[in-house]
């Protein structure tokens, strides 16, 4: 499946600072047919959207140095960044508290690293870009 709607590409923001995680998912969201934006940090995350990057989809750690994932969240809602843009927080954290703290910090998907492959992470977000598309 594709990640087109109308012929348009699909646009992922992904945010680890694991190098590694970033690289992996950067291809593999290519390979599904998006454009990508990796990031290593809050910052960097920040930075691509002010400077217009037009996400469909974030994706992002919880857990990183410097500013956690909350702090992300909080940020893209105080600065009305990317605001049609799908929210997935994908963590290592299963803590009921986290996912609970992220979702009233606007996260749509929580989903925990260990639960899904990175093919699945793909299909998920097409999946809910497609669904938030026909809202």
């Amino acid at each position: 499946m594709m990640a087109e709607t109308n012929g348009e590409k699909k646009s992922v923001l992904f945010v680890d600072d694991d190098k590694f995680l970033a690289d992996m998912y950067g291809l593999k969201f290519t390979n599904g047919g998006f454009t990508v934006q990796a990031c290593l940090s809050v910052a960097d995350a920040l930075e691509a959207l002010r400077s217009g990057f037009q996400a469909d989809a974030i994706v992002f750690d919880l857990v990183m140095p410097e500013r956690d994932g909350f702090s992300f969240l909080q940020a893209l809602r105080d600065e009305k960044l990317a605001p049609q843009a799908v929210r997935i927080a994908l963590t290592n954290q299963s803590d009921d508290s986290e996912k609970k703290k992220a979702e009233e910090l606007g996260v749509d998907r929580y989903v925990v690293k260990a639960s899904m492959i990175p093919s699945e992470v793909v299909a998920l977000v097409a999946q809910e870009i497609g669904a938030r598309k026909k809202k």
